[in-house]
C-alpha cells in the first residue's frame, strides 16, 4: 500500500469516476484503475462497485474509507515536515557576534547546529557589540549575539550571564591566597581589552566595580582581544578581569590563577539575542533559535515583534 495507490482510491471515491479521478490527478484512467486494482488485491477485498455509469464505494470500501483517509492526511503532513527539513539544512544563516562570544562560546553551539542541518550554509561576522547590534539594524544580518545593547527596531533577548573573573599569573602574590581586596587590585597594573566599544559591558563592568568599592584601577594596557591580554598575564606583566570562558583551560592548566574578590559580588557580563522586529524568519533561523532554546533554557520568540507596536 502506498501514496499513489490511496490517492487514486480516494479521488475516485470522492468524484464516483476513474474517468474524473484521472483527470484531477493528471494521469490516464487506465492507471487510476490499475492503483485501485492493486491496492484491492493488497487488501483482499473489493473496495468498489464498478458500474458503466461510474464507480461507488463497496460495503468495504466505505470500512476502508476514514482510514485510507487519515493515513493520507499522515502522510502528507510527513511530506511537509521532510520539505521544512530540508528548507532549513539548505539554507543560509547569517549571524554576527560579539568577539569573545564567537570565540569561547558559539562555536560549540555552530557545532551543535551542523550535526543537525549538516547542508545549512553559516556565515559569521565578528565585531564589537555595538557594530553588531548595526548590523542586526541593517539586516546585514538574520540575528546578533551581542551584550545588552538598545535599539528601538531590535529586540535584546536574555541568553545567558558569563562571570568575569580576576586572573593573574601563578607566581604572583595574589596566587598564595587566592584572594585580594579591590583596594589591592587598584595597586596592581591592570590589563583590559576591548577598547573603542562605547557599548561595551566589560568597560562597564570595570567602571562600576571599581566606583563601588572607591578606586581607580591603575590601567597599563588596552589590548584588542581576550587572547591577547591573557598572553600578557601569563608573562607576569599585570593583572586582568576577563570572561571565565575566555579563561577556561589556562585555569584548568594552572597557566593562570583564579582570583577570587573580597566583599565584591560576583560580577556577571550578560549576553543576548539581537532580533530586528520588522524581519521575518525563515526556517533556518528559527531551527537556530529553538537550539539556543534548548541549550540555555530560555524563551525566545521565533515570529517578529511589530516594532510600532513596541512600547
Amino acid at each position: 500500500m502506498d501514496f499513489p495507490q490511496l490517492e487514486a482510491f480516494l479521488e475516485a471515491a470522492n468524484r464516483g469516476s476513474f474517468r474524473r479521478a484521472a483527470d484531477a490527478l493528471y494521469l490516464s484512467q487506465p492507471s487510476v484503475s490499475a492503483r485501485v486494482q492493486a491496492l484491492e488485491d493488497e487488501v483482499g477485498v473489493a473496495l468498489f462497485h464498478r458500474t458503466a455509469r461510474g464507480v461507488r464505494l463497496t460495503d468495504m470500501g466505505r470500512t476502508f474509507l476514514p482510514f485510507a483517509q487519515r493515513s493520507m492526511e499522515t502522510l502528507r503532513r510527513g511530506k511537509e515536515v521532510l520539505e521544512s527539513v530540508r528548507q532549513t539544512s539548505t539554507g543560509i544563516l547569517n549571524i554576527a557576534t560579539a568577539r569573545v562570544i564567537g570565540t569561547y562560546v558559539l562555536p560549540e553551539t555552530l557545532h551543535q547546529f551542523h550535526q543537525l542541518h549538516p547542508d545549512a550554509n553559516l556565515h559569521i561576522k565578528v565585531g564589537g557589540s555595538s557594530e553588531v547590534l548595526q548590523m542586526v539594524v541593517n539586516e546585514e544580518v538574520q540575528l546578533g549575539l551581542a551584550r545588552f545593547m538598545q535599539h528601538p527596531d531590535v529586540d535584546a533577548l536574555h541568553l545567558y550571564d558569563e562571570e568575569a573573573v580576576l586572573v593573574v599569573h601563578p607566581e604572583h602574590p595574589f596566587a598564595r591566597t587566592g584572594a585580594a581586596a579591590m583596594a589591592q587590585v587598584a595597586q596592581e597594573p591592570l590589563i583590559v581589552y576591548d577598547p573603542g566599544d562605547p557599548g561595551s559591558s566589560y568597560f562597564q563592568f570595570i567602571n562600576r566595580v571599581c566606583r563601588d568599592a572607591g578606586v581607580t584601577p591603575k590601567v597599563e594596557m588596552n589590548l584588542d582581544s581576550v587572547e591577547a591580554a591573557k598572553n600578557m598575564v601569563q608573562l607576569g606583566l599585570g593583572i586582568s578581569f576577563l570572561p571565565r570562558s575566555g579563561v577556561r583551560r589556562e585555569l584548568d592548566s594552572g597557566s593562570l590563577s583564579l582570583i577570587a574578590l573580597a566583599e565584591t559580588p560576583v560580577v556577571l557580563l550578560p549576553t543576548y539575542v539581537l532580533l530586528r522586529r520588522s524581519q521575518q524568519h525563515g526556517p533556518v533561523v528559527v531551527a537556530f533559535l529553538k537550539l539556543l532554546q534548548e541549550t540555555y533554557g530560555v524563551t525566545i520568540p521565533t515570529q517578529p515583534r511589530d516594532s510600532k507596536k513596541a512600547v
